[in-house]
């Protein structure tokens, strides 16, 4: 038998934007069932989505809150390729693994896969990502839903069993060449840095 918390989960978007103020769908479902939590916090679910939950919950319809955004067709990310400098940080920040690339090396976002939740847009230092609208403009879907909620839950496990392994190759790293420091030294990382933002100043000025 589910539970509550379970069952509020299932109509949530799985879009992991945590535009709610929790940290996944999932936390906001719990915080819902416990009482802790309205049901009009979720921008991507929208009007439909508060709807539903009302409906499970036997409560009255509220309208979205708008300090959590609006709801708006869906949106996917796209990459400015030319001026990535391949920091990884936008791979990091993606909850459900659609954006493909190596350190140094160009990232690209695979559009199919991506929820639109938009975490990859703050953390990118040379402000080359863009939320495009899909075209021809839909909404999300429920099968969107149960397919990102799948590559969601794969990355959580992936990433929980991370950390042990490496702590373990940086510890043998350390014992094996203990006196080299990281490279490249930090200069020449903020040297990359500056010449980047440089780029995309110069083309944000253009526009």
């Amino acid at each position: 038998m589910t539970t509550l918390a379970e069952r509020i989960n299932d109509l949530l978007p799985q879009t992991q934007c945590t535009k709610c103020g929790y940290s996944g769908c999932r936390p906001y479902a719990d915080a819902i069932a416990r009482g802790e939590a309205p049901i009009n916090r979720c921008p991507p679910g929208g009007a439909p989505g508060i709807a539903k939950l009302a409906a499970l919950l036997g409560s009255g319809e509220l309208p979205l809150d708008p300090e959590c955004g609006e709801h708006k067709p869906l949106e996917v990310a796209f990459i400015d390729e030319p001026h990535c400098i391949g920091c990884t940080l936008c791979i990091q920040a993606c909850p459900v693994d659609a954006i493909v690339g190596a350190s140094r090396l160009m990232h690209t976002v695979l559009p199919d896969l991506c929820t639109g939740c938009e975490l990859c847009i703050p953390p990118c230092p040379v402000d080359c990502i863009v939320m495009n609208p899909v075209r021809p403009p839909r909404d999300w879907m429920p099968e969107d839903a149960a397919a990102a909620r799948a590559r969601f839950e794969s990355r959580q496990i992936r990433m929980q069993a991370q950390p042990a392994s490496l702590r373990h190759a940086a510890d043998a790293a350390s014992r094996a060449t203990p006196a080299i420091t990281a490279a490249p030294p930090p200069s020449d990382k903020q040297k990359i840095v500056l010449a980047a933002l440089a780029r995309a100043r110069a083309r944000r000025s253009q526009v």
